[in-house]
């Protein structure tokens, strides 16, 4: 439970225990409780945040901290593209996605000086089981509004994080890649 810091001070010890250091963090948990804002109420505006939002402090804080002492490391964030321009219905994803960019920015600047570079992902439309419920008409009138006109896949952005993790990303730090 990434919203917990209990579960997440446990995973990390698990880590070290198991593997002796913590290269790469992907902070990719998420879920969607979608509503207007004059219909959603203050649970699922809070169970959004812990989640997208919380987590991926916890997490951080959980990885820098072994990747100071380790003098290295990647912090990799998913944001998401609404974060730049809004999405009817998604007060609280929007909210959690715009703070990852900025928390992703803060953090590049606090942790560079310890070897460690911090960046983001902001997907836009991808084919996972979360967007697989949207009606046909609108997944077609999405995949219009994308230069390449097609939604990626999970390995498009899985690729992406390879890259930003790998050592050919080594001087980027603090960006956000659409």
């Amino acid at each position: 439970n990434v919203a917990d810091n209990s579960s997440v001070n446990s995973l990390f010890e698990k880590v070290l225990t198991e593997y002796g250091c913590v290269d790469v963090l992907v902070n990719n948990a998420g879920i969607l409780m979608d509503g207007t804002l004059v219909k959603m109420e203050e649970d699922q505006f809070d169970a959004v945040i812990n989640v997208n939002l919380k987590g991926v402090y916890l997490c951080g804080r959980g990885a820098a901290t072994i990747m100071k002492e380790q003098g290295s490391g990647v912090i990799l964030n998913a944001s998401s593209v609404v974060a730049h321009n809004g999405n009817y219905g998604q007060t609280n994803y929007v909210a959690t996605k715009a703070g990852v960019i900025g928390m992703t920015k803060v953090w590049a600047r606090e942790l560079g000086k310890d070897g460690i570079r911090v960046n983001a992902i902001a997907p836009g439309f991808i084919t996972t089981e979360m967007t697989a419920q949207m009606p046909e008409k609108i997944i077609k009138m999405m995949s219009e509004k994308v230069p390449v006109k097609r939604w990626g896949e999970p390995e498009d952005v899985a690729n992406a994080y390879c890259f930003l993790a790998s050592e050919e990303a080594s001087y980027i730090s603090g960006m956000v890649l659409n």
